[in-house]
């Protein structure tokens, strides 16, 4: 083997979304002969939105060496460039997990329809053509991607833990000619430890390179039982203020996680208390149909959530839970409750408030002191969710659509039931690799929760005597 042969580093990072800030999520690896593996497709939202609304939507890289597209997850911050990237001319495989292909054509019809088209016959040939591209894929099972003389690539999904079906990805990499080997690791979005129905991620054993999410890299969060009691209490209060709390959260992972909480909560208390009687309104036909999948997969739900099944009960699926469906009935359902003053729990999206249905409850009850509005999940910078969440406690104002709102409606944030890892647990999934990564890249988080994370593990690395290389990339479009 030459010298130059020996230093030349088999593969390339490139990161098209998801390096700058916390959403458009799209990473690119590069390989062999202008060859490639792509790491998701997702949208920008938030800050990390371009001015130019077309232009964030666009994919203007080459698509023409891609060999597959491996879907980590399918929030639209990782999928939500998907027609765009296929209208590009992408044709390959795109590979995920078996609970996310049964996800990710509602997840892409929905999408098309918010922003896309809402001709039914164009969402029906592109979502056929998104089934002829998508290859489900066991987790822990190795899928040769490439075999060629220069260039060996194997891919393997592993549990993450944020959502059904959400994966971190193994790449391995080996050159034939020189005999020389890569493992490189993509985090996606990783899940917390004792999160409600998922089992928490295990890292894997060996990563020479490791790219990293890092939006809670600078925080901790709540124990299940101090979250859960903050959950009670702030339901509870709405209750003897005769309101509605209002929960922001995305249709599919949180919206089905909370249902599963409330269901304990409800069990627990019995059946003369209040919250025996309390409605539970879910205010999204796609969380419905998200949370259907949810219970027709109980094979991937951890051993605790399988018991509660097993004992007869219907975590997903209870009395008092009400779903609302049409358009009319979700504006009769804003003003009855606005209106009204009977106590309710409305779990509607968008998860950080930038649009959906939720945004009618907010404009009809934020300026009510009876009211909740309860954050359980990240909130982008920018976004009216931040917004609120920043100012509310002060009573600040907010825009929605345009229009100011002051907001006089209690403001309540569980850190404790955000999907994503915290610091610890970001740290933990690097301690725990039996040969830990050389060089690692962090990601999908905002540049103070970026910085604090390097400290961080650069401080863990002397400590355990490793040689470790923390970067903080910047994307790079084109």
């Amino acid at each position: 083997m030459s010298l130059a042969a020996a230093l030349e580093p088999l593969s390339q990072l490139v990161h098209r979304g998801g390096a700058s800030g916390v959403t458009g999520s799209c990473h690119q690896l590069l390989y062999g002969d202008h060859r490639s593996l792509l790491i998701d497709c997702g949208l920008f939202q938030g800050e990390d939105a371009e001015q130019d609304e077309f232009k964030q939507l666009t994919v203007d890289f080459d698509v023409a060496g891609i060999d597959a597209l491996v879907v980590t997850y399918v929030h639209i911050d990782h999928v939500g460039r998907l027609p765009y990237l296929l209208a590009a001319g992408f044709t390959g495989p795109i590979f995920c997990s078996q609970p996310s292909a049964k996800l990710l054509p509602l997840v892409i019809e929905d999408a098309l329809k918010i922003g896309f088209t809402r001709d039914a016959r164009l969402i029906d040939r592109f979502l056929q053509q998104v089934e002829q591209q998508l290859v489900p894929i066991s987790f822990g099972t190795w899928h040769t991607l490439r075999s060629s003389a220069d260039c060996h690539v194997k891919i393997k999904l592993k549990r993450a833990g944020h959502i059904l079906g959400s994966s971190y990805v193994e790449v391995a990499l080996r050159d034939p000619l020189n005999k020389r080997r890569q493992r490189v690791v993509f985090s996606g979005d990783l899940g917390a430890a004792n999160s409600p129905l998922l089992p928490a991620p295990k890292a894997p054993a060996t990563a020479d390179v490791l790219v990293l999410e890092s939006t809670y890299g600078n925080r901790l969060h709540e124990g299940r039982v101090d979250r859960a009691a903050k959950l009670k209490r702030a339901i509870e209060q709405a209750l003897h203020n005769q309101g509605t709390v209002i929960v922001p959260a995305f249709s599919i992972g949180r919206t089905q996680e909370l249902l599963y909480e409330l269901e304990g909560i409800i069990h627990r208390a019995g059946d003369r208390s209040l919250w025996h009687s309390l409605e539970i309104i879910v205010d999204s036909p796609l969380a419905a149909r998200f949370t259907q999948v949810y219970r027709d997969l109980k094979p991937f739900w951890d051993d605790e959530a399988r018991a509660r099944v097993r004992a007869g009960r219907h975590p997903l699926q209870f009395a008092t839970l009400y779903t609302v469906d049409s358009h009319e009935a979700h504006e009769q359902t804003v003003r009855y409750l606005a209106d009204s003053g009977r106590p309710a729990v409305v779990i509607a999206a968008s998860g950080m408030c930038t649009g959906g249905r939720v945004v009618n409850y907010l404009k009809a009850m934020l300026g009510d002191a009876r009211h909740q509005v309860l954050f359980v999940g990240y909130q982008g910078a920018g976004t009216p969710g931040r917004d609120i969440q920043r100012y509310g406690p002060q009573g600040g104002w907010v825009m929605l659509d345009g229009e100011r709102y002051d907001i006089k409606a209690g403001v309540t944030t569980i850190s404790g039931y955000s999907a994503h890892a915290d610091q610890a647990g970001l740290l933990g999934f690097v301690k725990q690799m039996r040969h830990w990564p050389r060089s690692i890249h962090l990601v999908h988080g905002d540049a103070e929760a970026r910085r604090a994370l390097k400290v961080a593990l650069e401080s863990l690395a002397a400590k355990h005597g490793k040689a470790l290389k923390v970067t903080l990339p910047v994307n790079q479009p084109e």
